[in-house]
């Protein structure tokens, strides 16, 4: 990210006039770029060496805090990263039902979706441990079955496209049949 930067500030430098205000500008307001760059007081930009080091000092490490004493630190971070892996979950799952963002106020509510987010979880754990791959591993196998609706001068048919053999030992580790090949 660094050289990228380092190369759109080249890039930059070899504009004049509005050219360069602009670029520079597009640049500083980046949201990923822009904090690691600032403004002199000539208004050149230049990269803040200060704020990188910073970030380097910091890279691998996070802060968890809980209100309970009595769970240890690493089950504290395993219950951390076990929270980042079912809200993916539950955001992959969000995403194929195209639904939009939650929001609860009701207790009733929140608890159904703490429930539902890990039941996410638990079957994507279920799916790890029952093929041996991970989520991203499962997903992407999966992904690539479609089912087509071809119209013809005789009818309609939906056809779904062949099973791959990742596909097929998926399946078969999940204990779950081959869906039909023809629905109509």
């Amino acid at each position: 990210m660094l050289q990228h930067v380092e190369e759109e500030l080249k890039a930059i430098g070899e504009l004049s006039g509005e050219g360069h205000t602009k670029a520079a500008c597009e640049l500083v307001v980046h949201p990923v770029y822009g904090r690691y760059l600032v403004t002199d007081a000539k208004g050149r930009v230049r990269i803040n060496r200060a704020k990188i080091q910073e970030e380097e000092r910091l890279d691998g490490k996070y802060l968890v805090r809980t209100s309970d004493d009595t769970l240890s630190a690493e089950d504290v971070a395993l219950g951390y990263r076990q929270l980042a892996e079912v809200e993916a979950a539950f955001r992959t799952l969000k995403q194929r039902l195209e639904l939009g963002p939650v929001y609860h106020r009701l207790e009733q509510r929140i608890r159904a979706h703490v429930l539902l987010c890990w039941l996410a979880l638990l079957l994507i754990r279920v799916a790890e441990v029952k093929t041996g791959k991970t989520w991203r591993e499962i997903r992407s196998a999966m992904q690539r079955m479609h089912l087509g609706r071809f119209v013809g001068a005789n009818g309609e048919v939906w056809q779904r496209t062949e099973t791959t053999a990742e596909q097929k030992q998926i399946l078969t580790a999940l204990g779950i049949g081959e869906p039909p090949r023809f629905l109509q």
